[in-house]
This record gives structure tokens, sequence and C-alpha cells, in this order.
């Protein structure tokens, strides 16, 4: 039985990355298109945009997480954004979503981040599950708009 491996990704594993990333943006609908995905990507990391996390399984690579740095004005605080989350068919149901998570927040607390936070398409229930047993609560506080068009 091969082990989970989860760690912080760098440019020598952009190949991998670029693979899942694209199966995440097929996930939510758009064309499958890696040597897009992997330039993105490099950018996010060459110029420390993002920061990303992935898992493997042996050697497969099988799952990863993206986190951006913002700040909070009224909490005058660093916090992070986990913007993306997937986990291929090959990796779901062997605790990969909850091990990228748990190297999330531990990533965020050791960067002196005061939160973390992330937003879901509200029929993705299976992550909003996720979310939920490791211990995540929906925020009813706030209201979501953005604009129907370019502007």
């Amino acid at each position: 039985m091969s082990t989970m491996d989860i760690r912080q990704a760098g440019l020598a594993d952009l190949d991998a990355l670029s693979v899942l990333f694209d199966g995440y943006r097929q996930f939510y609908g758009r064309e499958s298109d890696v040597p897009a995905a992997k330039k993105f990507l490099s950018d996010r990391i060459q110029h420390a945009e993002s920061v990303v996390f992935i898992a493997h399984e042996g050697a497969d690579p099988i799952g990863f997480v993206q986190l951006y740095p913002s700040f909070s004005s009224v909490s005058l605080g660093r916090i992070y954004i986990l913007n993306d989350l997937f986990v291929n068919e090959a990796g779901r149901r062997k605790g990969v979503g909850a091990g990228l998570l748990a190297a999330s927040i531990e990533f965020a607390k050791s960067a002196g981040a005061i939160r973390l936070a992330l937003s879901t398409a509200n029929t993705n229930t299976s992550a909003q599950a996720l979310y939920e047993t490791e211990g995540w609560e929906r925020d009813d506080d706030f209201f979501y708009i953005y604009p129907t068009r370019n502007s």
C-alpha cells in the first residue's frame, strides 16, 4: 500500500501540477488547456503570488491546493484565500482533501495569518461536506456580488 505525501510545490512540480490544475478547471466547465495551466501556475509560483501544496500517493500526483495571500484591512492582518482544491479520481475517498486542508491551515498559521478563507460552488456538495466535516463553518454574514460583465 502506498503512502500519501503532501508538501509545498515548486517549479520542479509544474508538469504534475499542470495536469491536476487542468483537471480542476475542467471540473468547473472549462476546456482542457494544459499549456495555459502550466503558464498560469508558473507565473504564480515564480512571482510568489500563490502557495501551492501537492499530494502524491507513491509517485503519483493525486491532488493540490492553491492559496493566495491577501490582507484584512479591518483586522489589520494577513489572510490567505484557499482558492483551489482538487483531488483526482484516483485520490478520492482516501483523506487527500482533508490532508490538503490541514497543510493549508498549518501553513497559514506558520505565516502568521489571522484567517484562512475559502468559497466553493453552491452545487459542490461533496466539497462542502468535506469542509464541514473538517470543522469549517459556513459564513452567512457577508453578501458577495460580482459584476455581470467586464467593465
